[in-house]
């Protein structure tokens, strides 16, 4: 795709959602795509290649919450993968300082790649385990927001974000459809970590891509022993 279909893909689309992109960051969301599709032909950092698809699935799904981090200091992302949601928002929002997570080395190698190439500032790529991270003194409960697409059942990803949010701060927890069940079950774990459903955004996206997206407000401190040891809560989930 040239420059120019880009850039009228991206601004009909993120005009939908009522987010304003200016051309630098147009330039730099156009330029990381080709990065990671570059880099996808040997690692593994995506299923969607089409960059039509990359635009929607990636891009204008990962900027969709752009108008709740407005307010935000410092922002992290868990399980970043690719860097959705975490690159495309940091483009958007160059004052923000972001912390970018991610299990995979190699991914963060990639995120690295990406940083230097699109000069990003206050920005940290960190290779780490959220339940391990969140041991740290230096992470645990000191950003303002948590956010998070694709990466587990909202009881598990409580237990990966809340640690890390200071009181009053935020989780946003990016969902597809049909969460009703998720919700429900979350309930027990919410209580225990310190967290409070506080509104539930339905949304559709360009493309008919429905969308929920989860704000966990942090009412109490998380204890001490949460998170427990890496892969328990996934097994045995709260």
């Amino acid at each position: 795709m040239e420059y120019k279909e880009f850039e009228k893909e991206i601004l009909e689309n993120s005009k939908e959602i009522n987010v304003v992109i200016t051309e630098d960051e147009i330039k730099s969301l156009y330029q990381y795509m080709k990065l990671m599709l570059e880099w996808n032909k040997n690692i593994n950092l995506t299923a969607i290649t089409d960059e039509k698809e990359v635009i929607l699935k990636h891009f204008i799904d990962s900027i969709s919450i752009n108008k709740y981090i407005k307010e935000a200091n410092k922002i992290m992302d868990i399980g970043t993968g690719a860097g959705f949601p975490g690159i495309p928002l940091k483009i958007l929002n160059k004052d923000i300082e972001f912390i970018l997570v991610d299990s995979l080395n190699k991914r963060i190698n990639f995120l690295e790649e990406v940083k230097k190439e699109l000069y990003l500032n206050k920005l940290e790529l960190l290779h780490a385990r959220a339940e391990e991270l969140a041991k740290n003194k230096k992470y645990r409960e000191n950003v303002d927001i948590v956010v998070s697409r694709a990466v587990a059942r909202l009881r598990v990803l409580a237990e990966y974000m809340l640690p890390f949010v200071q009181e009053n701060g935020l989780c946003i927890c990016m969902k597809g459809p049909n969460i009703e069940e998720e919700l429900e079950e979350s309930k027990k774990a919410l209580d225990i970590l310190g967290g409070k459903i506080e509104n539930i955004e339905h949304i559709i996206l360009p493309g008919n891509l429905e969308r929920n997206i989860v704000l966990i407000r942090k009412i109490k401190r998380t204890p001490g022993k949460y998170p427990r040891k890496a892969g328990i809560p996934v097994k045995q989930p709260l």
